[in-house]
């Protein structure tokens, strides 16, 4: 307790002591002047002190709040921290292999060329990327071609196709094709591109072919 309240309350004690040893049956008016100054003086400290309790109260309640405010800002700061500690992008690419396809069957893509690999969520030996957390993510790819023959490449999570991109032959072209989406994935899901079967794809150094996704938000 601070001086502020304690040197007066000391004070109070002792007065309301030093009264209460007055018989109640004399009454006031056997007091003289100065006692009953003395009574007036010790009245006026007691509004004194309750007036110095309440503004000490009213500053304890201020600062109460304040701290419950500074309390919330810093829980919400640390769930921003939190969601903070991951951190997952990648961006790969076919590389320079030319012409890939068609095959009879439909195959999963794997993009060896990798330009950015955080989280290690990406698997530049088997082309499947695989969820750290919860979460949404977003994902795009391009495909490019010689349309002498389709091309047909679809985005794939847990083995279910989400979009996909086709471009029909139209002669002896080059065409290019790209799609994107956002996804929730939980821990663990996996998200790939498969070549269509009887269709083919081509990349060389300029990298025209692409596999790319990164996390948005945690949830």
């Amino acid at each position: 307790m601070s001086r502020t309240i304690l040197y007066p309350l000391l004070l109070l004690l002792f007065s309301s002591a030093s009264r209460s040893e007055v018989p109640q049956a004399e009454g006031t008016e056997h007091l003289n002047v100065e006692e009953r100054g003395a009574l007036l003086a010790s009245g006026e400290f007691e509004q004194h002190f309750l007036s110095g309790i309440h503004f000490e109260l009213a500053e304890l309640r201020s600062t109460v709040s304040s701290l419950k405010n500074r309390l919330q800002v810093t829980e919400e700061q640390l769930e921003q921290l939190k969601r903070k500690e991951y951190k997952v992008a990648f961006a790969a690419t076919l590389g320079p292999i030319g012409n890939l396809g068609p095959f009879n069957t439909e195959i999963t893509l794997v993009y060896k060329d990798v330009f950015v690999n955080e989280g290690r969520a990406y698997n530049p030996t088997t082309g499947i990327f695989t969820a750290p957390v919860k979460g949404v993510y977003f994902f795009t790819f391009s495909g490019h071609n010689r349309s002498s023959k389709a091309m047909g490449l679809r985005l794939l999570k847990n083995g279910q196709q989400m979009i996909t991109v086709f471009n029909h032959p139209l002669g002896n072209r080059y065409d290019t094709g790209s799609n994107s989406i956002s996804l929730t994935l939980n821990e663990g899901d996996h998200v790939y591109m498969r070549l269509r079967a009887n269709t083919w794809v081509f990349d060389n150094e300029n990298d025209h072919t692409s596999f790319n996704g990164h996390l948005l938000f945690s949830l």
